[in-house]
């Protein structure tokens, strides 16, 4: 059976060591009073309920699974789930980060980012119930009428209530343009959505007594493409005035996938027949408002990987330590024993580095992004407000992509450490890189977000936000650019900052003359781009490691964070030059092969 301890004292060295997050929030009133110490006991209190209650039910759940109702097309989830759920609801763990104006705690997004972490650590599938509740509450927070936030931001703040995102129907994913559910007016204010929606996680189940779901649906009026898109709310019992649950509405389960991981999550096929919704935001601009969902689930998508590349290396870790095999090619280490422990052997040790340098630097990432949105919403000067904004825009696409690209592959590696025995179920490494398999392609798959990287971060505003992103490395080069003791990890971020303008100007002229090129470069641009961004958070992390050795600190927790940058920079920052190599071989490899694929 696995195991799961939350990495609180690597998450305390990054928000307070790293990021100094606390002396962020004393120039931001909303959080003037939030410090160190705050931040620490709701976290351990996270980790708690993230490793004792939700944690025990990761496989059995998995085994399983959801069940459908067909009469009544009511969900099942799994045994215990709901329980946990209630906790999840008893503990206030809705409302970490919500507004106080709808009875949330007021907590910044560092601390609900980190606790998602563990959360994700624990057990994905669960989380995904809670998770897309967040999302919805953004936006319906940021684009909802003063009625509806009275209606239903209290609901989701508590958690009583759940949300989701109804976008994918059977003939279009990615190209919501395409999407044929209508919204018919009648004339109360109120519409009638009738379509079929596919893939919606969590958009069923028997945790809460009403889910409420956000659809874009189109108006008969409506323009065709991406263009003629409204924005609804639909939950599933309709509301009264007084805040009561009336009737149940015309949205319902019609069947769950069959998938190949994540199984303790509902993925429901929704029918809408004749569904009452209400207008969120303007006719016809529901893109803009979802896309406030969108974002928020992409960032966690990112930490449901994240969550999958920490649990899984802690396993292995404590699998290489303890089973033995053949002896080390350099003589026997563990005489005693009839062979060496596996952690011995290089390639071994190679593994279980690559996925802890991938926990470690996407941790540091998601919490840098959440200090961002942290500023972003809450700085009270305006400049910071939209510097802040426009790094976190940058951000979003490798959150991610790089991060689900890396815990595919850590997850994988950490698997292979326990060799047969990692293929076997009772050890729960399999289920790891099934759950682990989903997050490169929902919410946008990663070919979508490089698309979105390059073409409309990087190239849309002519590199602008990548030259203020190299402005960070920059300073950060100049700083400890005459430390020897840094060389080895500014050298590298210093030489692919100076390509990264070259490699960009390449790829966007090529792309000028012919749009293709843009597409055939993007997933490695997107790679090269999250490299840039761990070599400069691992920079970070190991200059305050070095600082804190020359002061004469002897925690072992210090050499060990340089042991994990020096491999990082050392085995997989290089991929960046064979990454910028193929990018560079063009689209006509790529095209020009209609014989190859007839």
């Amino acid at each position: 059976m696995p195991s799961y301890t939350p990495p609180l004292r690597d998450m305390q060295f990054v928000m307070h060591e790293v990021l100094k997050v606390a002396d962020d929030y004393k120039a931001m009133p909303t959080y003037a009073e939030v410090d160190a110490d705050t931040i620490n006991a709701v976290l351990e209190e996270g980790g708690k309920f993230a490793s004792e209650v939700i944690f025990p039910l990761n496989i059995s759940g998995d085994e399983e699974g959801c069940r459908l109702d067909q009469d009544t097309h009511e969900v099942a989830t799994p045994q215990g789930f709901k329980q946990a759920y209630a906790k999840y609801i008893e503990g206030g763990w809705p409302a970490l980060s919500c507004d106080p104006d709808f009875g949330g705690q007021g907590l910044p997004v560092v601390v609900s980012q980190a606790f998602y972490e563990m959360l994700n650590a624990a057990n994905q599938a669960w989380t995904m119930y809670p998770g897309l509740t967040s999302g919805a509450y953004a936006a319906l927070r940021a684009h909802g009428t003063p009625e509806q936030k009275k209606t239903y931001l209290p609901k989701l703040v508590s958690g009583e209530w759940t949300g989701t995102m109804c976008l994918t129907e059977p003939h279009c994913g990615t190209d919501l343009g395409l999407l044929r559910t209508k919204a018919e007016p009648q004339g109360d204010g109120t519409y009638r959505l009738t379509g079929n929606k596919i893939f919606i996680s969590a958009g069923e189940h028997d945790l809460v007594p009403n889910i409420v779901h956000l659809v874009l649906a189109r108006l008969p009026d409506a323009p065709k493409g991406s263009k003629g898109i409204s924005l609804f709310i639909v939950p599933k019992y309709n509301v009264n005035p007084d805040g009561s649950l009336g009737a149940r509405n015309g949205i319902y389960c019609g069947g769950l996938e069959h998938k190949m991981g994540i199984h303790g999550n509902a993925t429901a096929q929704m029918v809408l027949d004749g569904a009452v919704g209400t207008l969120v935001g303007e006719p016809n601009k529901g893109l803009q408002a979802m896309f406030v969902m969108m974002n928020a689930a992409r960032v966690g998508v990112g930490m449901q990987s994240l969550g999958l590349t920490e649990v899984a290396y802690q396993n292995a870790l404590a699998y290489a330590k303890d089973r033995v095999q053949m002896r080390s090619l350099s003589g026997p280490k563990a005489k005693d024993k009839p062979a060496d422990p596996i952690i011995v052997h290089p390639d071994v040790r190679k593994m279980l580095l690559t996925a802890k340098a991938y926990a470690e630097g996407g941790r540091a990432l998601a919490l840098w992004s959440a200090q961002l949105i942290d500023r972003e919403l809450n700085h009270p000067d305006e400049k910071v407000r939209k510097d802040a904004a426009e790094i976190v825009a940058l951000l979003t696409p490798i959150v991610k992509a790089f991060i689900t690209d890396n815990g595919w592959t850590a997850t994988s590696a950490c698997l292979q450490v326990f060799g047969g025995h990692g293929y076997i179920k009772e050890w729960g490494m399999e289920q790891f890189v099934r759950d682990a398999r989903i997050n490169m392609i929902y919410e946008g798959t990663n070919t979508i977000q490089s698309l979105d990287l390059l073409g409309r971060k990087v190239l849309g505003n002519q590199g602008a936000t990548l030259k203020k992103f190299g402005k960070l490395v920059a300073q950060l080069v100049e700083e400890e650019g005459v430390n020897e003791k840094m060389a080895e990890f500014i050298n590298p971020i210093a030489l692919l900052g100076e390509q990264m303008t070259k490699f960009t100007t390449e790829i966007g002229f090529k792309g000028f003359q012919n749009p293709d090129e843009v597409g055939a470069a993007a997933v490695d641009y997107l790679r090269v781009a999250g490299h840039l961004v761990f070599g400069y958070l691992w920079a970070r992390m190991a200059q305050v490691a070095l600082r804190e050795i020359a002061a004469g600190n002897t925690d072992p927790f210090y050499k060990a964070k340089l042991q994990t940058a020096r491999f990082y920079f050392a085995r997989l920052f290089p991929e960046t030059a064979t990454l910028m190599r193929t990018a560079r071989s063009g689209a006509k490899v790529l095209l020009d092969t209609d014989e190859a694929l007839a």
